[in-house]
């Protein structure tokens, strides 16, 4: 439940009311969200008590809310969530694409990559300095120095860096050069990490858990959100299932259903959401098709020879003929790739999609 204070009210008069209700012993958040007047956030309230806030003179309306995710639902907030990240438009029209390798493995690979953006006139660099991976011995990242070759990357050909965070203690590190913080999927329902993420000024893309229910999913970004953080991007990666023929089964249902349930921006991961490199592309148009907002790919100049998910990374010519798809499947439902060929100051009056 959420109650809109009355944006005229003075500070006299809202910490008067503030004071009031925590002499009422009613637990509560007081935030203001989305660049709208303060609100009242409430977890667990009582209808008597309802009633009785909703007749006091300083509300001005009163939001009912599914209880476990108030943020991150449409009930509250019914446009669509539009951010910046320098220059690029999250959540509107354009689509945005992210793509890189799973981990950043030399100056040369990443620089190659980078170049290779750049030539199709995308904008966004994803690449791995900290490997959370299921054997300890396989390789870990390149850590700082991972994170250093990324940003000196992006820097030379205009890109914005989208890196894991694997924990809380490394996240002044991430933010430094990332401009967008991952939260990959066994940290999704980590949710000291994610109050931590809510505290920060960057966008987060959080992962869907491998294990994860949607409405889980919702909770997990209302861990952000309620912490103060507004930029959350969720990001669709396949969940696993009996099915042992693909390494996990990609979720289409999840766009239109997130988008019907939130006003989240929704991305799709469909070289984890497969793990085949032959499936990558199928998956990333079905995911265009379905709603999604963005697509992160993982790619390498040679995948045979790469140190971490060279099974479902594409060849550079095959991520080229991927954008060359997408961007026509993106036409077909009147949206567009964001890329060099899109207007600046169209973008800074992008409006969100409904």
């Amino acid at each position: 439940m959420i109650l809109k204070l009355k944006p005229e009210l003075n500070t006299q008069q809202r910490d008067l009311f503030i004071s009031f209700l925590q002499g009422q012993g009613i637990d509560f958040l007081l935030r203001e969200i989305y660049g709208m007047h303060l609100c009242l956030i409430f977890s667990d309230i009582e209808n008597a008590q309802i009633v009785y806030l909703s007749s006091l003179p300083f509300i001005e309306e009163v939001v009912d809310t599914p209880k476990e995710y108030l943020l991150a639902s449409n009930t509250w907030k019914k446009s669509s969530t539009c951010f910046d990240v320098e220059g690029q438009i999250i959540g509107g029209k354009e689509i945005n694409i992210i793509a890189g390798p799973c981990s950043v493995e030399s100056e040369e690979q990443i620089f190659k990559i980078a170049e290779h953006l750049h030539s199709l006139g995308l904008k966004f660099i994803r690449g791995g300095a900290y490997k959370p991976r299921t054997s300890p011995y396989r390789f870990q990242g390149l850590g700082i120095d991972g994170l250093k070759y990324i940003r000196k990357a992006a820097d030379a050909y205009d890109l914005r860096v989208v890196t894991e965070v694997i924990d809380s203690s490394l996240i002044p590190e991430v933010s430094e050069y990332a401009d967008i913080l991952q939260v990959g999927s066994r940290n999704m329902q980590n949710y000291y990490f994610l109050k931590q993420l809510g505290k920060i000024n960057k966008p987060v893309l959080l992962k869907r858990g491998m294990y994860a229910r949607i409405d889980e999913w919702l909770m997990a970004a209302e861990y952000i959100l309620s912490a103060g953080n507004e930029k959350v991007i969720l990001c669709e990666r396949g969940i696993r299932t009996f099915d042992t023929s693909v390494r996990n089964t990609m979720d289409i249902t999840a766009f239109p259903l997130i988008k019907s349930l939130s006003h989240l921006p929704v991305f799709s991961d469909p070289s984890h959401g497969t793990g085949i490199r032959n499936l990558v592309t199928p998956l990333a148009l079905a995911s265009v098709a379905a709603g999604a907002d963005g697509i992160m790919v993982e790619i390498h100049p040679d995948p045979d020879k790469a140190l971490s998910d060279g099974m479902q990374s594409l060849y550079l010519e095959q991520f080229t003929d991927l954008i060359n798809k997408a961007r026509q499947v993106a036409a077909a439902i009147n949206r567009s790739l964001d890329n060099d060929s899109a207007n600046d100051k169209q973008k800074k009056q992008n409006i969100c999609v409904e």
